[in-house]
């Protein structure tokens, strides 16, 4: 079986076009494919998906790195979604023939070769963490980019997995690791009060009691609220899930969904488990799709 790795990196610019294509561009090395480039203005923020080899998905990932690097200026940045660094969260996904504890070592090895080549801090996330209290994201990523930058320098707490103690200049710091699949779902509402996403939001995620295994935020987006969730393990909670719940939320507070959204690439599982689930297709299952048998 062929080893194959999926690397989602996640980068702090969404409105100059010509950066964010120089960052795309930047992945397409030898061995690997990138698909899915996605961007948006309010949140300030692009990502894409790099798929192959380890070692290929590794040069390519460090590729966009160095590009974001050198192209963006946290000093000037602003934007809805919390980061911390021009290359804000580079993650790393077994697909086949690997398993997660290799992604982690890879995801070790990419964090010391940031560090030592372009001297940007890294802290290690997910599967790779370090500390139980550096397994979430939104905890590596508390104080973002501004409250942050003071705290690497004087708090013992905050000292990065790899790297210097202090932000690089323009760069900010980063975060690295391992983990299984997520999917990005994003819920638009016919509101502009963005503190009806939020309220929707903090109830929805599982921080607040909510659906098992999902995180959202409440943001304002294109001129309305939006709830923007990651659903960290679909097997527990699925889009379509989510998307009721949200739909139920909204109009007990007497707003609709306009539309809804799927951010960047998912499994192929979590469409045929969608279907099962919202259909009561019991046994519809994945080798019913006619490109999956044509692929295989």
């Amino acid at each position: 079986m062929q080893k194959l790795v999926e690397c989602v990196p996640n980068f702090s610019e969404g409105k100059d076009r010509e950066i964010i294509q120089a960052i795309f561009a930047a992945a397409e090395t030898l061995g690997v494919k990138v698909f899915e480039l996605e961007s948006n203005p309010d949140h300030n923020r692009c990502l894409f998906t790099i798929v192959g080899e380890p070692e290929a998905v590794l040069t390519s990932a460090f590729a966009t790195i160095k590009k974001a690097t050198e192209l963006i200026d946290m000093t000037k940045h602003h934007g809805e979604h919390p980061r911390i660094g021009a290359t804000d969260v580079v993650p790393f996904v077994p697909v086949s023939g690997v398993t997660l504890e290799e992604c982690v070592k890879l995801s070790m090895d990419l964090a010391k070769k940031v560090a030592d080549e372009l001297k940007v801090p890294v802290y290690l996330y997910e599967a790779s963490a370090t500390k139980p209290e550096r397994v979430n994201l939104a905890d590596v990523r508390k104080g973002e980019y501004e409250g942050l930058g003071k705290e690497i320098k004087s708090n013992p707490d905050k000292k990065p997995d790899f790297g210097p103690s202090e932000f690089h200049p323009t760069a900010g710091a980063m975060v690295i690791g391992a983990r299984n699949y997520l999917v990005a779902f994003n819920v638009n509402l016919d509101t502009a009060d963005v503190e009806v996403a939020k309220t929707i939001a903090g109830k929805i995620r599982e921080k607040g009691g909510g659906l098992p295994a999902v995180k959202a935020l409440g943001f304002f987006v294109d001129g309305l609220a939006q709830v923007s969730m990651n659903l960290c393990d679909f097997t527990k909670t699925n889009f379509d899930e989510a998307y009721r719940a949200v739909v139920k939320l909204a109009q007990e507070m007497g707003v609709e969904v306009t539309s809804s959204e799927i951010y960047g690439m998912v499994p192929l599982d979590s469409i045929v488990q969608a279907v099962v689930t919202s259909f009561k297709a019991k046994s519809f299952k994945s080798e019913q799709v006619l490109e999956k048998k044509l692929w295989e």
